[in-house]
């Protein structure tokens, strides 16, 4: 199985500047991530051959706002791939649709990078990665946190034990609602239906820190999760959570993912503490540091990341092109991402039985 950590593969070459661009599939318009590539400034190291997405009056609409021609939008997954013959695809689907990217792509060789969470539940998750290893594919999950400088400078901290070992990490991922910032139709739809979403709140930011903290912790399983949810807002999210706090243990850390549709504002900042220091990350750049609390604390602001991996698109053709890279743990990895789904998976269980969920070895 090829295995992912991005660290890694910072270190290693891009592929050669006379390589061709990496063919591109897009599976579905749905997830207004999608935007992120559609609109993407043109480097060279990436070509959108095909689309699939059965919305002609949604495809339409991002064709007039991006400028990519309908020819390449087909109806399904396969069609688009038999028409296509992509290298990689992009999942902007619901979540429960990546499994069907999966089944489609892995029997083709075709890689796939999905957005997150990986799946909408751990037998999702499962399959997922067995596929991926029949058929020997990348297999990798996108997260918006993966490309903040502030966090691989923070992690780079925490290796050299610039704060001590790690006592506890806390996660604030959100924003006041999807409907309050308006997100549009076809995305609010399937992102409040559990069947397509796994959940609410829980899932769509609870995946987050969880994928942090299983980094920061070196690919660790916690040995507990606990979670409580809320319907704070049952009139707007009569199906699904608002509202979810989780507790992952570890032998000698704790990790608290906070993770809200009930902020008063748009959210993605990280608490690190160690027994000698901490390192907070405000957003993707700004940084409280304390290393040594007699000398105290001061202010950083985190180099942006650049060259090939400075985004998840140049991120997946320098992955396909160097394959040969040892890989393991890192934010996108298929490893990191089914501890993710293990996580979600128990804190459902936890909220739902009022109990703490303890992972067997």
């Amino acid at each position: 199985m090829h295995l992912l950590v991005f660290s890694a593969l910072l270190s290693a070459q891009s592929a050669p500047a006379t390589s061709p661009p990496l063919r591109v599939g897009i599976a579905g318009l749905v997830h207004t991530h999608v935007h992120w590539i559609l609109g993407r400034e043109e480097r060279g190291d990436i070509q959108i051959v095909g689309i699939a997405e059965p919305n002609r009056e949604l495809a339409e609409r991002y064709s007039s706002q991006h400028g990519f021609s309908m020819d390449i939008v087909y109806d399904s997954v396969e069609e688009m791939l038999e028409a296509t013959r992509p290298e990689a695809v992009t999942a902007f689907n619901t979540i429960y649709g990546h499994l069907e990217v999966a089944e489609q792509c892995a029997p083709r060789g075709i890689h796939v990078m999905v957005e997150k969470p990986l799946a909408v539940n751990l037998d999702h998750a499962r399959r997922m990665a067995d596929l991926a290893e029949e058929h020997g594919i990348l297999l990798l999950t996108n997260y918006e946190t993966t490309w903040y400088g502030s966090n691989h400078a923070a992690k780079a901290m925490a290796d050299e034990g610039k704060i001590g070992p790690l006592r506890k990490i806390v996660v604030h991922d959100g924003h006041p609602g999807p409907k309050e910032i308006g997100v549009n139709e076809e995305f609010l739809e399937w992102l409040t239906d559990p069947a397509l979403n796994g959940g609410g709140a829980l899932t769509d930011f609870g995946c987050y820190g969880a994928n942090l903290a299983t980094w920061l912790m070196d690919g660790q399983r916690p040995l507990s999760v606990t979670c409580v949810t809320q319907q704070i807002k049952p009139d707007i999210y009569p199906r699904v959570d608002d509202e979810a706090t989780i507790i992952l243990t570890y032998p000698k850390t704790q990790a608290i993912i906070q993770a809200s549709w009930n902020w008063p504002y748009n959210r993605k900042d990280i608490e690190i503490y160690g027994t000698t220091g901490y390192i907070i990350n405000r957003d993707r750049e700004n940084m409280d540091i304390l290393f040594d609390e007699a000398e105290g604390p001061f202010n950083q602001q985190a180099a942006p990341l650049d060259g090939a991996f400075y985004d998840p698109f140049a991120f997946l053709a320098a992955a396909v092109r160097t394959r040969g890279v040892n890989l393991s743990y890192g934010l996108s990895s298929l490893e990191n991402n089914l501890i993710v789904m293990e996580i979600l998976d128990a804190a459902k269980r936890s909220a739902e039985r009022g109990v703490t969920i303890h992972l067997k070895e």
